[in-house]
């Protein structure tokens, strides 16, 4: 993920299934979590591995500007156990200079 302690609006392109382009222009923390998400490819994230404190709001945020992100239940061991969220990227999107919607 890129190291950067300004997350301030940044455009991207977003890939859509029936291969249109949109832009798309995201700041703060959905902008932190779509560029790790990107990072993290088919491994996806989760808050064990990449803490957050709002992983879900910031997968609705970005869902509604037509990011897809699959959320995969799993479960984990030790005195509290249970299931967590694993968050992946589904959508092909890119950093861009195109203008966001």
């Amino acid at each position: 993920m890129a190291e950067t302690s300004n997350w301030g609006t940044a455009p991207y392109t977003l890939y859509l299934p029936n291969q249109t382009q949109s832009y798309i222009a995201v700041s703060g923390r959905d902008r932190w979590a779509l560029e790790a998400l990107i990072a993290a490819g088919e491994k996806g994230c989760t808050p064990i591995d990449t803490p957050g404190p709002r992983w879900s709001g910031y997968v609705f945020n970005l869902r509604r500007l037509g990011v897809a992100i699959e959320t995969v239940t799993e479960a984990h061991d030790g005195p509290f156990a249970g299931t967590h969220a694993r968050y992946v990227l589904r959508s092909r999107v890119t950093r861009s200079q195109g203008q966001a919607a």
